[in-house]
């Protein structure tokens, strides 16, 4: 089975690291952030990985290789400028013949992604969203009033949103839609489906998850491969 790591970003938020290391290959415990994720898609039958790069591209291909090391196949799609988050695929519609799955090269997960492609293989949507429950607390009390008196307070209640976790799952049709190597992103893709009435499914995960986006994620990750990630070492 096949899978698509977006690995091309700046990572504007983590300088200074990224000033040196590109995001993907930011490390994580004894691992990095790309090693992590192609681990775990091969644990699940993800053998094919193409990973598209842009930015510290040559660092990128140089550490991963073709692949075996980490026993998959690993093939790269050099962007020749930005494609967004959608875009690259078009870069490599020759060899995406299957469904595949597509996932931002800055995220740590415990999804198991051989269920969630299983999900989406029943969906008749050609595009689906992996997504994940996000609870933030509040930090007010939230008072429920009629009129001018109060009928209850929450004491610092959470608020529960369920986002984009970064992790697709596309059907060759869409590659009659997303523009062929144009800047395109995700959220413009849904739109576009939602617009031509096509349906948009969802899978909502219940595993672990982490954008590592900003420094104090990073941070955070550090701990959680501890936790989770000590298992998911290249043979």
């Amino acid at each position: 089975m096949k899978a698509v790591i977006l690995a091309g970003g700046l990572g504007t938020r983590l300088r200074p690291f990224t000033e040196v290391i590109p995001k993907p290959l930011l490390p994580i415990g004894e691992s990095n952030v790309m090693e992590i994720q192609i681990t775990a898609l091969k644990k699940h039958g993800f053998d094919e990985i193409y990973v598209a790069t842009n930015y510290k591209a040559d660092y990128v291909e140089a550490y991963l290789g073709n692949g075996t090391k980490f026993g998959v196949s690993i093939e790269f799609s050099r962007e020749e400028k930005a494609l967004g988050t959608c875009g690259p695929v078009t870069l490599l519609r020759d060899k995406l013949t299957e469904p595949f799955i597509l996932m931002n090269g800055d995220i740590l997960t415990m999804l198991d992604f051989s269920k969630a492609y299983s999900a989406a293989m029943k969906s008749e949507a050609p595009f689906v969203v992996i997504t994940k429950e996000i609870v933030t607390p509040f930090g007010f009390g939230r008072i429920v009033s009629d009129g001018e008196y109060i009928t209850a307070v929450e004491e610092k209640p959470e608020f529960k949103n369920e986002i984009l976790s970064g992790i697709y799952i596309l059907k060759p049709e869409l590659f009659d839609i997303i523009p062929h190597d144009t800047y395109y992103g995700i959220d413009t893709l849904i739109k576009d489906l939602l617009a031509r009435g096509l349906k948009v499914g969802k899978y909502l995960m219940h595993e672990y998850w982490l954008d590592i986006g900003r420094v104090e994620d990073y941070n955070v990750a550090q701990e959680a491969y501890k936790e989770h990630f000590t298992h998911l070492k290249a043979e």
